[in-house]
């Protein structure tokens, strides 16, 4: 697993598609896994967009560090303010580059607040997920795909969930 700004699961790339994409420059895109621990378990927050399940997350803005990215998407698209990263706030894991080199980097924290918003995105004015829901960790890996129950397993992982 990773920390800081390697890559994870970074696989040799051949042929055109992919030379393409290492020729873009890498988008950082930062978020969080939501955990919320309750008398049934342990849940971690989805949100649904475009039929996909992920967690919070977005692109990182000019002058903004990581985890300033990570607050604000999980802010902005959630409502979420009280956030506990008790596991560190340098502690993150990178994807492997997807979407156009793109790269995800998710942070992991902790929240007592279960109520969640879906709210528009403050430049274009229009919701961005469809759905949100608290799954327990074998739900949520059924609704991720394999580049995101990666990251699940590695915020179980670094909780001592598994």
């Amino acid at each position: 697993m990773n920390s800081g700004s390697s890559i994870a699961g970074q696989r040799a790339n051949t042929g055109p598609k992919h030379s393409r994409a290492r020729n873009r420059p890498r988008i950082l895109s930062c978020g969080a896994v939501i955990i919320r621990d309750t008398p049934e378990g342990r849940r971690y927050l989805l949100l649904r967009a475009w039929g996909y399940w992920d967690f919070p997350k977005g692109c990182q803005e000019a002058g903004e560090q990581a985890l300033q990215t990570a607050l604000r998407e999980v802010q902005e698209e959630t409502a979420l303010t009280h956030l506990d990263f008790r596991w560190g706030k340098h502690h993150s894991y990178d994807t492997a580059p997807y979407s156009q080199n793109k790269v995800a980097r998710y942070f992991v924290a902790a929240t007592d607040t279960e109520r969640v918003e879906l709210l528009p995105n403050p430049e274009s004015g229009r919701i961005e997920h469809d759905q949100y829901a608290w799954f327990d960790y074998d739900q949520a890996m059924a609704k991720l795909t394999p580049r995101v129950q990666e990251v699940l397993r590695w915020a179980a992982n670094v909780t001592g969930h598994i």
